[in-house]
């Protein structure tokens, strides 16, 4: 039963009028229309006790806000960073088999899926998922605590950008040459005509000889220790900077999608000059060809590897930011007869082609490293998450006015960076203020309060990353908590509580009554078939042969330490299962059978142009208002701070009252 919201009233029979004293509100019948509902104040009274008007929820403001936000979150660090680094490591063009055959199977359908969803219901992820099957109301939970996992981690990646870009006013890049305190006498070599002109094999050369950008990376940036036993203590630089991070991360998103959705417009556009720049110049250096050969040329027994194939399901979950909630809250801020369709299509090849402009730009750089310290081009470079701050650093050393290059490359990967911060933030904030509405939109303040206090936890979790021993660290949260198992997982129970429970054909309805037309069947097979059937391939496959994480393929974690990972994991992989035991538990009924009925049964339908509510009673229109007199989160409404009114038990017959 729906809350409602009155103010003192009384009838005055002898008048035959009803009246509402001290109100703009006037509830006549349940069908009746609640007129004027917004202007309830802080200051209106009930009953002596004081009202709070909750804010509307956001929507975008311009036309194209959705999908530059959408490309914000999409286009990241992830294809900068995280793609090149593991098609590095998982054997060049090798990798980009399965990476394109997990896009069509699961990626691209899965986007459509989480967008649609949040379109439709005007939710974020965990009421979202709540509203279509509560049954599978974990889901949402368990992206929640993996866009956490991620926001720490993330920070730290832009860390290190701004790190890099405050380096770069120096007269002379101090990954330029070998004179510097932090490196080695004996290794580092930055004449590589003489290292070339030594009688040894590349493997001796890799063994023997370091390159100063490396070691910048490794002895001066990082600072990095032996192994995770050994954190080292804080790197007071990078904790400063991590927190220069989370504070423009703030600033820029604590209005919400006002201010989230201008900021997209420079963000989500200016890293693609750079890149293009970057490409341009890396394709003309002597052995760029060497490289790119080695990125598109695939080694086909790399795909008998399960680590490849877990590696490219990774990474399109992580580019794409799939199951953490990213894409449901984004699409909650959409009218509801947005073609969300035509966007996913969009955001996929924007996506997809600027992680493949990347890789030729690092792989061009590679190829000119190879060349130049004379090694084969999977020797030249570490192949961890740190790949991308060794070869783009390498490369704008030979553009002109160096220093300018890099200062103008940094701010791009802090860019793309904090495009990504923000939606994910942003996220995580919708689905927490839909479910606690007061805190979130219910003061002046107290929103800006609430996001405060989650930035600071997230910053003092991304400490701990920030040490010397740092390193080791991020990678259990890169491996564990946000990617691999976890992603693959979720995404499995997304596609089965669509398709099986809820029903594929009556989402496919959904999407008709937003859109105008029913797609393909492509989406539905998808769904219902191919996308957990190779979601759930993977995580067997990556089990049978399952390698302990190890750190550039050389530091072994100890087993505390893979023990730390798992745990990152399972704290979201339990969430579906826990939630589904909790709600089958509290649902009606008296036998299993009926309570597993009731569990399953949606909570909103389609309705007029927008979806129901059963539940309370509302309809979300195309322009995000609301038909019929409601609180769910989201919309208009003047809570009562005290004891609710059930609607049912003031209803007035005007006839008699007249």
């Amino acid at each position: 039963m729906a809350k409602t919201h009155l103010k003192s009233h009384e009838l005055n029979g002898d008048s035959g009028e009803l009246s509402i004293q001290n109100s703009k509100t006037a509830l006549l019948t349940r069908e009746e229309k609640v007129t004027d509902v917004e202007n309830c104040t802080d200051s209106d009274l009930v009953d002596g006790k004081e009202t709070k008007e909750l804010r509307q929820r956001d929507t975008w403001s311009g036309k194209f806000d959705f999908l530059l936000a959408c490309c914000g979150t999409a286009v990241g660090l992830g294809n900068v960073w995280r793609f090149p680094y593991l098609c590095y490591k998982n054997g060049g063009g090798a990798f980009l088999l399965p990476y394109l055959i997990v896009v069509l199977v699961s990626g691209l359908p899965i986007f459509f899926l989480e967008v649609a969803l949040g379109q439709f219901t005007k939710y974020g992820a965990i009421k979202a998922w709540g509203a279509i099957c509560p049954l599978f109301s974990g889901i949402g939970i368990a992206s929640m605590v993996i866009v956490f996992f991620t926001l720490c981690y993330y920070a730290v990646i832009l860390a290190w950008a701004l790190f890099y870009l405050f380096q770069s006013f120096r007269a002379e890049l101090p990954w330029a040459t070998c004179n510097n305190s932090w490196n080695d006498p004996v290794k580092c070599q930055d004449n590589f005509t003489y290292i070339r002109s030594l009688n040894m094999t590349e493997a001796e050369r890799a063994q023997n000889f370091t390159s100063p950008v490396v070691e910048y990376w490794e002895n001066e940036v990082l600072q990095i220790t032996e192994g995770i036993h050994d954190l080292g203590g804080l790197r007071w630089e990078l904790a400063g900077v991590l927190l220069l991070a989370w504070v423009i991360c703030y600033f820029t998103v604590f209005k919400g999608t006002k201010s989230t959705g201008k900021a997209m417009y420079f963000t989500a556009t200016f890293p693609y000059i750079m890149l293009i720049i970057l490409l341009i110049r890396g394709v003309t250096l002597p052995g760029a060809w060497k490289g790119i050969e080695f990125y598109i040329k695939p080694n086909i027994t790399k795909l008998s590897e399960p680590e490849v194939w877990i590696d490219a399901g990774t990474q399109v979950f992580f580019s794409y930011s799939l199951c953490i909630g990213v894409l449901v809250s984004l699409g909650s801020f959409n009218p509801y007869n947005n073609n969300c369709l035509r966007d996913t299509m969009i955001i996929a090849a924007v996506n997809s082609g600027t992680s493949l402009l990347a890789g030729f730009a690092i792989f061009a750089a590679l190829g000119f490293m190879a060349a130049e310290q004379g090694m084969e081009v999977k020797d030249v470079a570490e192949k961890g998450p740190g790949l991308a701050f060794i070869a783009y650093p390498k490369e704008v050393l030979l553009l002109p006015v160096s220093q300018l290059w890099s200062c103008l490359f940094f701010v791009m990967i802090f860019l793309l960076g904090i495009s990504t911060l923000l939606t994910d933030t942003l996220a995580l904030v919708t689905s927490f203020g839909d479910l606690y509405p007061k805190v979130f939109r219910g003061g002046k303040y107290r929103k800006e309060i609430a996001m405060a206090c989650g930035c600071l936890l997230c910053y003092l979790v991304g400490l701990s990353m920030v040490t010397r021993g740092g390193m080791y660290i991020l990678q259990l949260f890169d491996f564990y908590g946000a990617s691999g198992f976890t992603l693959l997982w979720t995404a499995t129970w997304q596609c089965v509580a669509i398709s099986w429970f809820y029903g594929d054909q009556k989402f496919y309805d959904v999407i008709k009554d937003m859109i105008g037309y029913k797609p393909g069947p492509y989406f539905r097979i998808c769904w219902k078939f191919l996308a957990p059937v190779m979601n759930l391939a993977i995580v067997v496959f990556a089990i049978i042969k399952y390698e302990p994480l190890k750190y550039n393929k050389i530091y072994d974690y100890p087993a505390w330490g893979h023990v730390l990972g798992w745990s990152l994991a399972f704290a979201s992989i339990v969430c579906i299962p826990l939630r589904m035991f909790y709600v089958l538990y509290f649902s009606e009924g008296n036998t299993l059978k009926e309570k597993f009925r009731k569990s399953i049964e949606p909570k909103i339908t389609i309705g007029h142009g927008g979806a129901y509510h059963e539940k309370s009673d509302q309809f979300a229109d195309a322009d995000g208002g609301s038909s019929k007199l409601s609180d769910p989160p989201g919309y208009n409404e003047c809570i009562v701070e005290g004891e609710d009114f059930d609607e049912s038990t003031v209803k007035v017959d005007v006839e008699s009252a007249l």
